[in-house]
């Protein structure tokens, strides 16, 4: 997702004591950087923030990483945060770069309308491939579970497939997440425009026991 430039990203970037300057310097050592052993959870792709700032407002002993690519949406994402969330970081950089950053200290990894990238020779970018799949392994802790919400049937079709291939187990699949009674649901930006436009929102959460 990119946005139009942001004004003063470069300073508003910098000022803020969310976002993470040097994620590389903590691999292996994010609890030292919550000042707890609460679990870690990520966001891979958090668009403008509201799925990660709700979900660390409303689960205050879980600590939250947004992931995010581009500067102009990282910084829509600080700004958005209130005062005083300190169980909330935010980071600046490739997916790609993920098993660079973390390494065996990741419980729960989000996955919310992620790139579909629909064209065959494209398959490994997505971020539900063989290619992602085997650097999560290396980020996982001993609880492995991938959550995700697409609006694409076919990206959704593929990652069912690719979660089962890499040893995943499948729960709480849905083909019209929405239509079902939720109402503790915390949803994206990107998640409201498509619900009412009355697209279907297919979800799943793919797990698998330390091995």
């Amino acid at each position: 997702m990119r946005l139009r430039n942001v004004k003063n990203k470069e300073e508003i970037m910098n000022e803020s004591t969310y976002l993470v300057k040097e994620p590389l310097n903590y691999k292996g050592k994010w609890k030292s950087l919550f000042k707890n052993n609460n679990p870690i959870y990520i966001e891979i792709g958090m668009g403008k923030g509201r799925f990660i700032i709700n979900n660390a407002l409303k689960y205050p002993n879980i600590n939250f990483i947004g992931i995010e690519k581009f500067d102009s949406v990282v910084v829509r994402g600080l700004q958005k945060i209130p005062e005083g969330l300190d169980n909330l970081l935010i980071i600046r950089m490739d997916a790609l770069d993920i098993d660079k950053v973390f390494e065996k200290e990741i419980s729960r990894i989000y996955l919310n309308f992620s790139d579909p990238w629909p064209k065959k020779r494209h398959s490994l970018r997505r971020l539900s491939s063989k290619v992602f799949l085997e650097k999560y392994d290396q980020i996982f802790i001993k609880e492995k579970e991938i959550y995700m919400r697409t609006d694409n049937r076919d990206l959704y079709i593929y990652s069912l497939m690719s979660f089962s291939e890499h040893n995943y187990k499948l729960r709480n699949i849905s083909f019209d997440l929405h239509s079902e009674e939720k109402s503790d649901l915390i949803t994206t930006e990107y998640e409201d425009r498509f619900v009412s436009r009355g697209m279907p929102i297919y979800s799943v959460v793919a797990y698998k026991d330390d091995v």
